[in-house]
């Protein structure tokens, strides 16, 4: 009798599929089996480090590159993610305990949120950009552009869905992303990152880390490189310190509110630029 053998999830960081550093792994099962599902790996500072380096050298090019553009990729993702449906459908079932009602639930929400950013990166600028009524011989622009590199630490619990909305958020304007997904939501980096490595999206746009929030989270607030942040779990004391330490660099702290598909997901990590130029009369 052949016994099956769980698989290895790594990580993904710089469009590639690296193991953890250190080693380590933890497993991943439904509840109640006796043999896990995968063993994913227990993500370091050093990833973390590594995922962040990946993020900022990619920053510039995305930013660069046309909102018409990012929307194309995020179109793109959610093709890829859909087409490895069964995939998808068999980690949420066996590997997250998933009903098959709620399995497919979770797969549509994921999809439908990458969709709609896919039109939203071309749409927030024109709602949120202004022609300023200024006196003089000035025409006055208010303009969004992205505030850099991104970091966003999810709940254990696996929401697909939920992960999926705050990533394309985060992207769609420009910004590059290292997330933490910890626990069992890390069972969630290897579709993700399967369907992100093969979807045009450039290496280092998306890096995602499985892992131990309560390892790694100060190393998410304290790292100069960071210029935002979100934190999604249920940790108060956790997230006040990360808040702490993101005071030397001023990073940006945004709140879990709001509906997951809004422009206002969009401009939680947006900054405004204003530009005088001179008229003659």
């Amino acid at each position: 009798m052949n016994l099956p053998v769980p698989k290895t999830h790594k990580l993904f960081i710089g469009g590639a599929f690296p193991r953890s550093e250190s080693g380590r792994s933890y497993p991943l099962g439904k509840p109640g089996a006796a043999r896990p599902y995968a063993n994913l790996c227990l993500g370091s500072r050093k990833d973390l480090r590594a995922a962040v380096e990946a993020a900022k050298g990619a920053q510039h090019g995305w930013a660069a590159r046309s909102a018409y553009n990012r929307g194309q990729i995020l179109y793109r993702m959610a093709e890829m993610i859909e087409g490895r449906a069964e995939s998808w459908i068999s980690l949420l079932r066996a590997g997250l305990g998933l009903t098959q009602a709620r399995a497919q639930k979770a797969l549509d929400g994921t999809i439908e949120a990458l969709v709609y950013y896919a039109g939203a990166t071309d749409k927030y600028p024109q709602i949120i950009g202004a022609v300023n009524p200024v006196q003089g011989p000035h025409h006055n622009f208010t303009t969004p552009e992205a505030v850099g590199v991104i970091g966003l630490i999810f709940a254990d619990v696996p929401d697909p869905a939920a992960i999926a909305a705050r990533l394309a958020a985060v992207i769609a304007s420009g910004n590059t992303v290292v997330a933490l997904l910890p626990g069992r939501a890390g069972g969630l980096v290897a579709e993700f990152g399967e369907a992100f490595a093969t979807s045009d999206l450039p290496g280092g746009v998306i890096n995602l880390l499985s892992g131990d929030a309560a390892e790694l989270g100060a190393q998410f607030g304290s790292h100069m490189e960071i210029d935002g942040l979100a934190y999604f779990g249920d940790d108060h004391q956790l997230a006040t310190e990360m808040e702490r330490l993101g005071v030397d660099n001023m990073k940006r702290n945004a709140k879990p509110r709001g509906p997951l598909l809004a422009l206002e997901r969009v401009l939680d990590f947006v900054e405004y630029k204003t530009v005088w130029h001179p008229i003659g009369y």
